[in-house]
């Protein structure tokens, strides 16, 4: 027979960590349009940049795919981004300076 936990008892240690290495818990983000709208926002402050809502689509469609080691790749560096209109845009999705 198979041992099992209730999933708060496997993620409350990964929580702690987290919490202890400076990350917030984030209530408000519980879907993933929120995550998606958290992420826009996040990154047009970065890059100082706004974003269309097809660029924005674009970008996601660009650089995140279900492989998570090759998004987080991706991240890591700056990326060349072409916006509407032919303006290139070299952007970052970390901010590793802060």
């Amino acid at each position: 027979m198979p041992m099992t936990a209730p999933e708060t008892d496997l993620d409350g240690p990964l929580v702690s960590k987290l919490s202890a290495l400076g990350f917030d818990r984030r209530p408000d983000i519980r879907d993933r349009a929120a995550l998606k709208a958290d992420f826009r926002e996040k990154f047009q402050a970065l890059n100082r940049v706004a974003l269309t809502d097809g660029e924005f689509r674009r970008l996601l469609l660009e650089n995140v795919s279900p492989d998570v080691y090759e998004t987080a790749r991706s991240f890591r560096s700056w990326n060349a981004f072409v916006r509407a209109g032919c303006t290139p845009l070299d952007c970052a999705f970390v901010n590793f300076r802060d």
